[in-house]
């Protein structure tokens, strides 16, 4: 049942009485990473061990997902030697919520202490040297939302009035997680596609046409997809470290686009699934925090 909190409470208030409330229910746990999981890519969370799971409804002032394929929950648990928190599905601006809603979550998991996050999601691919089924380590991104999560009042105890994003996704992490690509390549005797590109991350929830997919490739985008940017803006402005990998399902290339459903989505990020887990559970064997 939803945990009913004033709703006239400030932002940073609500922050606080959602962490407080996890925290209860997490009792002696602290995580130390998080993990956002996309469209498709949520059965990473079943590999965590001693699982705790807490529905995003129970939580106060959480919105709830929508979204077919996200499961709406937290899974707190250890994963490779480490304490993690997942969601299992996110929220996005396409489903009503203003983008504070939609960065929320970012925020309560750096109240419980979290500095580190990983953060996945499908996307389109627009380079063309791209195909269905890559891996996409995100270097930098695209806002095309004509929104921000930073907009309006700043409370310092959040982040600084103007973060930097120099650096928003973490170069040490990309370091890291292309010598994990390059060592599972050497031992299943094949390439794992490991790319890595510009993301570009639009309102949704229709799919782009080709005029617009042709726009954001000359602009220098090598992926597309609906979520990410506000979260990591999020991250950037309360100084977390963040590792971002796109599943490429689609090709989205504006002048040869073909018609997509979400279903087709999720069914090639599904067939990406086993090298897209063994990927993300190395990297948090093996990241320092």
């Amino acid at each position: 049942m939803q945990v009913q909190m004033d709703s006239n409470s400030s932002y940073i208030q609500q922050i606080r009485e959602a962490a407080a409330w996890i925290q209860q229910q997490l009792g002696d746990t602290s995580p130390e990473l998080g993990l956002v999981l996309g469209s498709g890519l949520g059965d990473l969370a079943h590999q965590v061990e001693n699982p705790q799971v807490i529905a995003y409804d129970r939580v106060p002032h959480f919105p709830v997902s929508t979204v077919e394929g996200h499961a709406g929950q937290f899974v707190i648990g250890q994963l490779e030697g480490k304490t993690v928190i997942v969601m299992q599905g996110r929220f996005h601006y396409y489903e009503g919520y203003s983008m504070r809603k939609v960065v929320f979550p970012i925020y309560v998991m750096k109240q419980l202490g979290v500095r580190s996050l990983v953060i996945t999601n499908a996307a389109g691919g627009m380079n063309r040297s791209f195909a269905a089924g890559d891996l996409m380590l995100i270097t930098d991104h695209l806002n095309m939302t004509g929104d921000n999560p930073l907009i309006g009042p700043n409370d310092p105890e959040l982040g600084v009035r103007f973060p930097d994003m120099s650096e928003a996704y973490s170069r040490t992490y990309r370091a890291l997680a292309k010598r994990i690509g390059e060592a599972m390549s050497a031992e299943r005797g094949e390439p794992v596609r490991l790319q890595e590109g510009v993301y570009a991350g639009i309102t949704g929830p229709n799919y782009l046409p080709p005029a617009e997919l042709t726009m954001l490739a000359r602009l220098g985008g090598d992926a597309i997809g609906m979520s990410t940017v506000g979260e990591v803006i999020a991250a950037s402005h309360a100084q977390m470290k963040v590792l971002g990998i796109s599943c490429i399902t689609d090709m989205a290339v504006g002048e040869e686009l073909e018609p997509l459903t979400h279903e087709q989505v999720v069914a090639v990020a599904n067939r990406t699934k086993p090298v897209f887990i063994e990927l993300v559970k190395r990297f948090v064997r093996e990241v320092e925090l």
